[in-house]
């Protein structure tokens, strides 16, 4: 695509720096808002269908790049108070972690976990 017709289809003309290698492709925008993203830049930027992605609002327009998800562990409540016991530094932190897993309701005696040694 010209450096002509890409002015022309930015509203008021406007211009947006890219890097070197950059490729600009027309997409269309269906019923319900789906929009098409050329086979290339899918490919090159491993997006399949499901794929994440992240629509940012630009005072220029949308600009669309590939999401990140990363998995997040929820932690029984026994497993918080395993977390505690295990990481007590000494006898004093110890006793704060045996006090913090009653108020979760679990028994400290019942929780696997390694005791300081100080």
């Amino acid at each position: 695509m010209t450096g002509r017709w890409y002015s022309q289809l930015m509203p008021g003309n406007q211009t947006v720096g890219k890097s070197a290698n950059a490729r600009i492709e027309t997409s269309r925008v269906g019923k319900r808002g789906a929009i098409v993203v050329p086979a290339r830049m899918r490919k090159k930027f491993g997006l399949q269908e499901g794929s994440l992605v992240i629509a940012e609002e630009r005072d220029d327009g949308i600009l669309i790049r590939p999401a990140v998800a990363v998995p997040v562990e929820i932690y029984t409540p026994a497993r918080v108070a395993e977390f505690l016991l295990s990481n007590a530094v000494d006898a004093t932190d110890y006793g704060k972690a045996v006090r913090a897993v009653r108020k979760l309701g679990i028994d400290p005696r019942a929780v696997a976990h390694h005791r300081p040694r100080r």
